[in-house]
Formats: C-alpha cells, sequence, structure tokens
C-alpha cells in the first residue's frame, strides 16, 4: 500500500477517491478520500446541488425564452450563447449529481461512458469552462463597442461573432475531454476522475495552467476591459452634458437615442462579471493550493463552499438578466401582467358563478 500524493488537477473534482493499491507500472496522482455513499454531509451537499441546478434550469429557460420573444438573440449574439452556456451547465449539473445521489455500481462499457462524461463531471465542466471563454468574448465585444466604436463595425462582423461562438464550444470540450479521458478511470465499479496522471509533474502544470488560462487571463481581460469602458462613458457624460447649444441638439438627440442600450447592456454584463469574480475566487485559490501540494481536505465546509459558489454564479445569472437587461425585464412584465389579469378575471368569473 502507498499514500498517494496529495495533488489535485481539476476546479472540477467532486468524484470521491480512496488509498489504492498502486501498480507497479502507473503511477495515480490525486487527493484521497474514501468514496462515501450518500450519506450524511455529503448527501445533504449532493442534495443542495441538485435543487440549486433545477432552479438554475428554470430561471435560465425562461431568461432564454425572453431572450428570444424580444428578438435579442439576433442582435446580442453572445449574451444569448452566454445563457445557453448557463442552461446547458445546469442540466449536467442536475444529471450529474443525482446520478451521484444514486451511487451507480459501474460495469462495463455503459459505466465507462458514464463516468467519462457525466460522474467525473466532464460535460459539466465543458460547459462552465466555454462559459468563462464566451464571457470573455463578451467583454471584448463590449470593450470594442464603447471605446473603439468605429473600428468596431469594421471587426466585429457576424463571422467573427460566430467564430467567437465556435471557439468557445469547441475548445472547452477538446480541452477538458482530453482531460478527462487520460486521466480517468473505473476501479471497481467506482468513478474516479482526474487521477492517473502521468507524472507529478503533469498534474502540477496542467493545474496551473487551468488556474492561469480559466481565471487570472479572465480577470484580468474583465477588469481592463471595464476599467476602460467606465471611463469613457464617464467622458461621453460628460461631453454631452456640455452640449447646450442649438447647433448640438440633433447629436445630442441622436446619441440620447443610441447610448442607452448600449449603456443598459454594459452595465448588465458588468454586473455579470462581478459575480463571476466573486464567485470563481475562492474555488479557483482553494484548488490552485491542493494542486501546489497544500494539504487540503476535498470535503468539509470549505470545500463545499467554495464548489457551491461556483454553481451558484451560473444560477444567479437569470436574475442579473431580469433586473438590469431591459429588452429581458420588458418580456418578463408582460408574462406577469398576463398572468395577473388571467388570474383576476378567473376570479371575477369565479364571483359571478357563486352569485347566480
Amino acid at each position: 500500500m502507498t499514500e498517494e500524493l496529495r495533488l489535485f488537477y481539476s476546479v472540477h473534482l467532486s468524484v470521491a477517491m480512496t488509498t489504492a493499491q498502486t501498480d507497479e507500472t502507473q503511477t495515480s496522482y490525486g487527493s484521497t478520500r474514501a468514496p462515501s455513499s450518500p450519506r450524511g454531509a455529503d448527501f445533504i451537499f449532493q442534495c443542495t446541488v441538485v435543487i440549486i441546478g433545477i432552479a438554475g434550469a428554470a430561471s435560465n429557460a425562461l431568461i432564454l425564452y425572453a431572450i428570444i420573444v424580444s428578438k435579442q438573440h439576433k442582435k446580442q449574439l453572445l449574451i444569448f450563447n452566454q445563457n445557453v452556456f448557463d442552461l446547458c451547465s445546469c442540466l449536467f449539473l442536475v444529471i450529474t449529481y443525482v446520478l451521484k445521489l444514486c451511487n451507480l455500481y459501474l460495469t462495463g462499457t455503459l459505466g465507462y461512458w458514464l463516468c467519462m462524461l457525466l460522474l467525473s463531471e466532464n460535460l459539466l465542466w465543458c460547459s462552465l469552462n466555454g462559459g468563462v471563454i464566451n464571457l470573455l468574448s463578451l467583454t471584448i465585444e463590449r470593450y470594442l463597442k464603447v471605446v473603439h466604436r468605429a473600428r468596431s463595425k469594421k471587426f466585429l462582423r457576424k463571422w467573427v461573432v460566430y467564430s467567437a461562438i465556435a471557439f468557445a464550444w469547441i475548445g472547452a470540450i477538446i480541452y477538458n475531454m482530453s482531460i478527462v479521458f487520460s486521466t480517468s478511470t473505473v476501479i471497481d465499479g467506482v468513478c474516479y476522475g482526474y487521477v492517473n496522471w502521468k507524472s507529478r509533474v503533469a498534474a502540477i502544470v496542467v493545474g496551473i495552467w487551468h488556474f492561469v488560462t480559466f481565471f487570472l487571463i479572465v480577470v484580468f481581460g474583465l477588469v481592463f476591459c471595464y476599467w476602460r469602458i467606465l471611463v469613457v462613458i464617464r467622458r461621453q457624460a460628460k461631453v454631452m452634458a456640455g452640449h447646450s447649444t442649438a447647433g448640438s441638439t440633433i447629436t445630442t438627440a441622436t446619441q440620447t437615442k443610441s447610448n442607452p442600450a448600449q449603456l443598459n447592456v454594459t452595465k448588465t454584463m458588468l454586473l455579470v462579471c462581478l459575480f463571476f469574480v466573486v464567485s470563481y475566487v475562492p474555488d479557483a485559490v482553494y484548488y490552485l493550493l491542493v494542486n501546489l501540494g497544500v494539504n487540503l481536505p476535498l470535503s468539509g465546509s470549505v470545500y463545499y463552499f467554495a464548489t457551491a459558489m461556483v454553481f451558484l454564479y451560473i444560477c444567479t445569472n437569470p436574475f442579473v438578466y431580469a433586473v438590469k437587461f431591459d429588452p429581458v425585464r420588458r418580456v418578463l412584465q408582460q408574462l406577469i401582467s398576463r398572468k395577473n389579469s388571467s388570474v383576476q378575471s378567473a376570479e371575477n368569473d369565479n364571483t359571478t358563478a357563486g352569485r347566480s
């Protein structure tokens, strides 16, 4: 028996691991924790995650409906794609954790593919990582439209936006699939994700690469782009406030008509990005420390908090769009008013029938 090194590559490994016999020709690197049956704290955490996923799937589906009804899926392609990523993440979150609650014994080809695609959280993190890539692309689009408005009309062609969307999907899938299929396995009916690293150095390098690529670079891009955006918006506000002469009336009216829509989208995405940074900080820092060999548990309140924050992020986004994004808010208000009207008419009919 050998004690496995406490290395843990992925920010999305929640598959439990045991101290197992190490084959002479293969060394496993991963954190050691006995796979637990769905009882106690693990059971409560998994049930909570399922509830979060169901609520997030319902709210994201409603926001997607509102975006389509308001025709914003044609105007704001990246925002629409961001909501698709969030919806897919919530659906995979529910499916993955329901299967974990079932505590299945994996055998044969079906067991292998369940492990590689779902129980290892592969598809879940394909969608989550794709959402991170798309969020950065969306931020760059906002930056170009606000800071470099003239150039954005030249560079932000339809094919560029579609290419960014395709890259977010394809890049995340290729990246995550290559890691999972090369480091995951099924042993004695249990799925072990991100375990079979060729060397300790490989696990550390990939872990640091993931932290830098999917967190540090993204946060730097968000901070830089929105800092420049806010500077330009403030400057434009001062210029427009100074336009009081009659000759500038037409120009000011044109800017007043076009700026609110852009400003509304920018404010909405700024809030989404702030939620991203706050939600991903605990998870990214926690698992970076584990990758570097710090002896941290993969259970308990700190682990549950760090993991749940990432899942809460994809469920809070719909509320941001519902409150801040004007086209979506108008559609939702219409739905609520129609529902209230139908309820009131039904009550009036019942009252009339009762009097009769």
